[in-house]
């Protein structure tokens, strides 16, 4: 078997959403690809209010991106991370078991870094109990794509001054708490790369076979992220619906 990697430069919210549809769309082999954010953003699940969990004056303040998924789960937001997505025609049709299948392949990529993660249902994975990565799923004719995050750093005041909460006096609670819960793996960008890689490659007995972005792909990519993932109709269509 192999498994095509893609490694792309950091981008924004709106064209990583983007490449992830494109590559769902066209890649013609299971694809592993590995990126990053720039500028930081959040991500809502497409199922989510955005005006209910995201302050977006504080976000057009502080320079941060706001884009809806396609894929449900609550708002992430992206700052110093590593993120994957998985996209396979191959899967378990338990929506379980397909969760541990690929972050099966995250906790083995982990292992080979020193960290001892496990799976933690539906979504999550954990290391000593504290989430350090969370995962979420879309599955459209006859394919599923998975992506998750890896924290690598966590900081929980400055994601608690874009996401909301529903009460205010509770904040300083909720910092506290999700810092009992929360971890970053303080580990570079590339060495945890690495380990993903390899554990990839090991779960689904495959071969990577690095691969860039074609230009086919590039372009639905890049239309993707204009008229879909930076439209208001997309961030809030969904709000409109459930007036």
């Amino acid at each position: 078997m192999k498994i095509r990697l893609v490694e792309t430069p950091a981008k924004s919210a709106f064209m990583n959403m983007g490449i992830d549809e494109a590559l769902m769309k066209l890649s013609p082999l299971p694809t592993l690809r590995i990126y990053s954010w720039t500028p930081p953003a959040v991500s809502v699940g497409y199922f989510q209010n955005v005006t209910d969990e995201v302050d977006i004056e504080k976000c057009k303040e502080l320079g941060v991106d706001v884009v809806r998924r396609a894929t449900g789960g609550g708002a992430v937001f992206h700052d110093t991370e590593l993120t994957y997505s998985f996209i396979t025609k191959s899967y378990p049709s338990s929506i379980l078991e397909s969760y541990q299948l690929i972050c099966g392949a995250v906790i083995k990529g982990l292992a080979k870094v020193g960290v001892n993660a496990a799976f933690a249902p539906l979504n999550d994975i954990v290391m000593g109990g504290k989430k350090i990565s969370g995962n979420a799923q879309t599955r459209k004719n006859g394919v599923l794509l998975q992506h998750g995050t890896i924290l690598l750093r966590v900081d929980v005041e400055k994601m608690f001054s874009i996401l909301k909460v529903p009460d205010e006096k509770m904040k300083d609670k909720l910092i506290k708490n999700v810092k009992e819960r929360v971890a970053g793996l303080n580990m570079p960008f590339d060495k945890v790369s690495d380990g993903i890689k390899n554990g990839f490659a090991e779960q689904f007995n495959a071969e990577l076979a690095p691969s860039a972005v074609t230009a086919e792909e590039l372009l639905l990519a890049e239309k993707f992220a204009k008229e879909k993932y930076s439209s208001n109709d997309w961030l809030f269509g969904r709000e409109a619906k459930q007036v």
